[in-house]
């Protein structure tokens, strides 16, 4: 491997195409324990140091309360930039398959089977009436009942209710900010 460069600016990444030598990073990283450990003492070292603190919580009940105080004192940085480019033991594969980032409503509409309506359901007490084309994700134990929709996301979790446009996915995060904003970090 010649370089590991995050995020090159657009000259960098020019030079990177037009020389064929270089792969594109789809931030998919594979280690083991022993190895990414490693990696964290030798270039995050203060970020090494406070996960060792917890050592003797880990696997009990006050692990969770451990790891969210943990991180509050973590730098924020990515592990590209923290990690991937310092090490030296990266190599990189060149490979070809199917990938989506199941991080959006839309693929995971583009992923879940589909009813006779063209509707990606997800949840066991779902009754559809004149629906057609959209996304509706429910817990199991949450009866829902939907009326003429059409290219809709429905969507419920820890007891919030998302009902948006799928065409206007993209406003999710507004709605999430907007929500911590004049409702509070306990809606988020």
């Amino acid at each position: 491997m010649k370089t590991f460069t995050e995020k090159p600016n657009l000259e960098m990444a020019k030079f990177f195409l037009q020389t064929g030598e270089f792969l594109w990073n789809a931030g998919i990283f594979i280690w083991n324990a022993k190895s990414i450990l490693s990696a964290f003492e030798e270039h995050l070292p203060e970020m090494s140091a406070i996960f060792k603190e917890g050592v003797d919580l880990y696997d009990t009940p006050a692990e969770d309360e451990f790891i969210k105080s943990a991180y509050e004192q973590c730098t924020n940085i990515s592990i590209d930039f923290g990690l991937m480019e310092k090490a030296k033991n990266v190599h990189v594969m060149s490979s070809e398959f199917g990938w989506s980032d199941l991080g959006t409503w839309g693929s995971m509409y583009e992923h879940v089977k589909h009813d006779a309506n063209a509707n990606a359901i997800v949840g066991k007490n779902v009754m559809l009436y004149d629906t057609t084309n959209c996304v509706v994700n429910m817990p199991k134990d949450k009866l829902v009942v939907l009326q003429g929709l059409d290219d809709y996301i429905v969507v419920e979790s820890d007891n919030i209710l998302l009902v948006c446009k799928k065409v206007d996915e993209q406003m999710i995060r507004q709605f999430v900010n907007d929500v911590k904003l004049q409702k509070g970090e306990k809606y988020v």
